[in-house]
């Protein structure tokens, strides 16, 4: 049998072969990655709505606290969008990409909370054994949080309140909605793209 290209034209023998060996990924997930590699906020935001629920529920079981998870859910996000580019699906699937950084951010976020407390609880005892200076880790605080407030007004007002509310207030998706009277899903979606922004002023880092 003659194998004839759509135009009519007879197909090489060698062009057959490479079709053969060009590989065909059988993961739905891999072309949103490459279009969110490129910059595609929309296929983004597709990859956002399929994987969310995962990447929430291995959070929820690392972290035990429904507002801790969605913020590290929200983290999450960020790094997968930051490092889209360097995607590689020979090392497993979108999923399990997901996953696995889902379960190591959810496990930093236990080892930063409980070394807070530790925190705490050193300079309970300090200032009840006396006075201490704490003039070094106020300059880092406050560097840190004018670096991300500098980057808030980047935002846009709808963003930055939303942001504002679920990272500086400590309210959950459901409680920024009622507070703002939009619905949910209108809040994570805000919130997802000021992150996203903020990950740009923030150059990176966030």
């Amino acid at each position: 049998m003659i194998l004839r290209n759509p135009d009519g034209r007879r197909r090489r023998t060698e062009d057959v072969f490479a079709l053969a060996e060009t590989p065909v990924s059988t993961d739905p997930h891999v072309g949103l990655v490459s279009r969110a590699a490129r910059g595609d906020e929309s296929a983004f935001a597709g990859l956002y709505d399929l994987l969310a629920p995962l990447v929430h529920g291995v959070a929820a079981r690392v972290v035990r606290d429904p507002s801790i998870a969605e913020e590290v859910t929200q983290e999450v996000f960020v790094e997968l969008w930051r490092t889209a580019p360097r995607y590689d699906e020979t090392r497993g699937s979108v999923r399990s990409w997901a996953t696995t950084v889902a379960h190591r951010r959810a496990v930093d976020r236990v080892r930063s909370e409980q070394a807070a407390r530790d925190r705490h609880d050193k300079d309970g005892r300090q200032v009840v054994a006396g006075p201490h200076d704490p003039v070094a880790h106020e300059v880092e605080t406050t560097l840190d949080r004018s670096r991300v407030r500098r980057a808030l007004e980047a935002l846009s007002e709808s963003q930055r309140e939303a942001v504002e509310l679920a990272y500086f207030g400590g309210h959950t998706y459901r409680e920024v909605a009622a507070l703002l009277g939009v619905p949910e899903g209108t809040v994570k979606t805000r919130i997802r793209d000021g992150m996203i922004r903020l990950r740009d002023e923030l150059g990176g880092e966030a």
